[in-house]
């Protein structure tokens, strides 16, 4: 029996599963903060932290049904309809829940004992528990000769994005300047599952994005954004 107790959790934009991106860096204007637990927020722990610009986080998937692992999924990147080895994707279901992404860090704040790292580009749901974190090291991390599979290239972004006037207005009151953008990116990524992305059928959907819900309906390949509000 291996045990493993978590060194931090994240506090994230993302409030549901739908809509997160499928890899981290994907949407820059998607922020979080990871809060470190005792005894793991000591500030000796950090020391030199700051000098690296990215981080790898190593971290249990939380939020998704419990259920039997198999042997098999289906990738987006593949449209939901074909499938892959379990170990040749990211999938969250997986033999053991465990997740790696690599994520911006904005920097750190040392408050009262409490450290919390400031991070963007994130694609963690909030409430994540992170079990390690590691610096980035651009000469061993990035290799450009590595070949990708089937997700050799990063996705494009599938959909327009425009807001109601009710919308529109929403964001240019709320006092974050990034909230419309964060917006754009997510919805511009296409959060719909695979197989609904054919369908002519009227479609509408809600998300809960920084505490708040917002709702869009598809109007050909543009995501209409109809409203947004408190989250419940």
């Amino acid at each position: 029996m291996v045990s493993f107790a978590p060194i931090g959790v994240i506090h994230s934009c993302f409030g549901e599963k739908f809509g997160i991106p499928r890899q981290a860096g994907l949407v820059p204007a998607a922020r979080a903060t990871l809060d470190l637990l005792p005894p793991y927020a000591a500030p000796e722990a950090l020391r030199g932290l700051d000098g690296f610009s990215h981080l790898w986080l190593i971290f249990i998937f939380h939020g998704i049904p419990d259920g039997q692992w198999q042997p098999t999924v289906r990738p987006p990147r593949l449209g939901g309809r074909q499938r892959m080895g379990v170990f040749a994707s990211r999938s969250p279901f997986r033999p053991n829940p465990i997740g790696l992404s690599v994520v911006k860090l904005e920097r750190i704040a040392i408050v009262q004992g409490r450290i919390t790292l400031h991070l963007s580009g994130v694609d963690l749901l909030d409430g994540t528990p992170v079990l390690d974190i590691k610096p980035y090291l651009p000469y061993a991390d990035s290799l450009p000769d590595a070949v990708g599979g089937f997700a050799s290239q990063a996705p494009e972004l599938r959909l327009t994005v425009e807001f109601s006037p009710a919308a529109a207005t929403f964001c240019a009151t709320w006092p974050d300047d990034e909230w419309r953008e964060l917006i754009v990116q997510v919805l511009g990524q296409d959060p719909r599952p695979a197989y609904e992305r054919a369908s002519s059928a009227p479609q509408r959907y809600g998300m809960r994005l920084k505490g708040m819900e917002v709702h869009w309906e598809m109007r050909g390949e543009t995501a209409y954004v109809t409203d947004i509000s408190p989250g419940s």
